[in-house]
């Protein structure tokens, strides 16, 4: 995975990737739409886990086998 797109957890859903404090409504549709991965980079405040207040849009980021990572949600 490339470094921009690191957080601190990682998890493996049968053979979807979740990178970060990813909300479970993401979680829901990348496992639906059966994509390789996806990750909402760093920590965001507000996030599933983090402590603090939602401050703006977060972008979830795709990304696959080699291919360069795409937006997949803002939310």
């Amino acid at each position: 995975m490339a470094e921009p797109l690191q957080s601190c957890h990682t998890i493996d859903l049968n053979g979807t990737i979740v990178e970060g404090h990813m909300p479970v409504a993401v979680v829901a549709s990348a496992l639906e739409d059966e994509v390789t991965g996806v990750a909402l980079p760093g920590m965001p405040a507000g996030s599933p886990g983090m402590g603090g207040e939602k401050d703006g849009e977060w972008t979830v980021y795709e990304f696959g086998d080699g291919g360069e990572p795409a937006v997949y949600a803002e939310i």
